[in-house]
């Protein structure tokens, strides 16, 4: 990799509205994600975090602005958007395994069908994904016999089977009962070892200190902070961000100025 791919960003959103008929749910909103660093989205239910990632991969379409991937504008009429959504993996709330699939075929079936590998070397792909993430006993059950988190994780190798270039992750654990959201930020954790360039929405505050390179506090549609961890989550500069996070977190550190 050169110092220009390092220094250009995997993921840009310039200016990008999106609105459902009258009610305008990003607006004229700017991100800019580098390479192997991880971003992190907070902010209430319907702030637009949920959105923001679902233009980013094209699976809504933009009303105004750009998103460039790697610096192409994907949002151009003319791109590939199934070609574009290869190099992009998602993750959401919900697992979405096919439940009559097997682990192993859940994991193997985009690798074979998307990208043409052969079962042999799909398979491999998924098996060392699986031993991975602490599941190489599980390649050969369905999904109705893994515990919540184990199928979250079994999603998180689905996404990555294809090696993608980003991975966009949708309050994950959100869906989880407690004493399995642990094991599924294990896996994000390790990821960010790792050096995957990921987009984060979530509510775990404590996580997102940890894993974060930039917050982004969303409210309304807008980006009203963004920064360190220290700065957005220690040191809110907005009243909003600060009544957010003092709802979130119950402590009273974060009060009017």
């Amino acid at each position: 990799m050169t110092p220009l791919d390092r220094a250009r960003p995997v993921l840009e959103l310039q200016e990008v509205r999106k609105a459902y008929g009258p009610h305008v749910v990003l607006h004229s909103v700017d991100l800019v994600v580098p390479a192997h660093s991880v971003t992190v989205l907070i902010g209430a239910s319907g702030s637009g975090k949920s959105t923001l990632l679902r233009c980013a991969n094209l699976l809504e379409e933009v009303d105004d602005g750009a998103v460039l991937l790697d610096g192409e504008e994907i949002t151009d009429p003319e791109t590939d958007q199934d070609a574009v959504r290869r190099r992009i993996g998602v993750v959401f709330q919900q697992y979405n395994l096919f439940p009559h699939m097997t682990v192993l075929e859940n994991i193997t079936l985009a690798p074979r069908r998307v990208h043409r590998l052969s079962r042999s070397d799909a398979e491999t792909r998924a098996r060392e994904l699986l031993h991975r993430l602490g599941l190489a006993d599980r390649a050969g059950d369905y999904p109705d016999r893994l515990s919540g988190g184990q199928q979250q994780r079994v999603a998180i190798a689905r996404a990555l089977a294809t090696d993608p270039r980003l991975l966009l992750l949708d309050e994950i654990t959100a869906a989880l009962d407690p004493e399995l959201v642990g094991e599924v930020l294990a896996v994000v954790r390790d990821l960010k070892e790792q050096g995957m360039t990921m987009v984060v929405s979530t509510h775990e505050m404590d996580f997102a200190r940890e894993v974060a390179d930039q917050v982004c506090f969303l409210d309304a549609g807008t980006v009203l902070e963004r920064g360190t961890p220290e700065q957005v989550l220690g040191d809110p500069q907005q009243e909003r961000t600060r009544r957010f996070l003092h709802r979130i977190t119950g402590t009273g550190r974060f009060t009017a100025r």
